[in-house]
């Protein structure tokens, strides 16, 4: 099985340790990963933006350079929602970059999505000991159905308790631009999450989509929190999350 993996911008420039952990998860898998070195924004930004025209450049590109793969997989719920659901939406032809844009999209999965209902796993290879509480990213919840999938996959550690936050679906404030356009609202956001994660009593909470991870984080050490970890579900489930904590 070919799979292609769509690391996104923020994972490439931020945090590449969630590219790796990705890529182990897969390989140990048996899967065969492509990984293009073109591959660039999904289009996501501009879409949100109206620049459709932009969006469709780069969701035409996507679809050259990930031909060759069986499926695609992207450690982001919101990237993998702009593939899947929105590049359909872009293309009302039936050309060749249209047909190959929706042949792109009916084959692109998000990361637990994809661990759990195609390769079907029934162990991950990491280890994790301590509590974790899991936030549900808006874009994988909302539009892809991403919710059980990363609790059945940390269900398969032994060692962790996941500790449910309340209004664990609730937005974190990220939203991309809703941050900047809205700061005092996503301020106020996610100053409820992290109280709903302090109350959980997790040592850690973990996501599917590193904007929420990177917007949640920024705020808890901002508040003078340096302790609670903040953690992608593929960090976690391969056992590449760094010094593992005591419960």
């Amino acid at each position: 099985m070919r799979v292609g993996l769509f690391l996104t911008c923020l994972v490439d420039l931020m945090r590449p340790s969630i590219g790796f952990a990705t890529l182990k998860l897969l390989e140990t898998a048996a899967c065969e990963v492509i990984v293009p070195e073109a591959q660039t924004c999904c289009g996501q930004p501009s879409y949100n933006a109206g620049d459709y025209a932009a969006a469709r450049e780069l969701a035409i590109k996507l679809a050259l350079e990930f031909a060759d793969c069986d499926y695609v997989v992207v450690p982001s719920g919101s990237c993998a929602s702009m593939i899947r659901v929105h590049y359909p939406s872009l293309f009302t032809d039936d050309s060749e970059p249209a047909r190959r844009v929706r042949a792109l999209a009916a084959r692109t999965y998000e990361l637990t999505d994809f661990l759990v209902n195609v390769l079907k796993l029934q162990t991950v290879p990491g280890h994790y000991q301590g509590r974790l509480s899991y936030h549900d990213s808006c874009s994988g919840l909302r539009e892809l159905g991403v919710k059980q999938q990363p609790r059945a996959l940390l269900a398969m550690l032994p060692d962790v308790e996941l500790k449910e936050m309340n209004q664990c679906e609730t937005c974190c404030g990220f939203g991309g631009t809703f941050a900047v356009k809205f700061g005092d609202i996503s301020t106020q956001m996610a100053d409820n999450k992290c109280r709903n994660i302090h109350a959980s009593g997790a040592n850690a909470v973990v996501a599917g989509d590193l904007g929420c991870l990177l917007n949640i984080e920024g705020r808890l050490r901002r508040i003078g929190d340096a302790a609670t970890r903040v953690l992608h579900i593929a960090e976690v489930l391969a056992g590449e999350q760094g010094e593992v904590p005591c419960k």
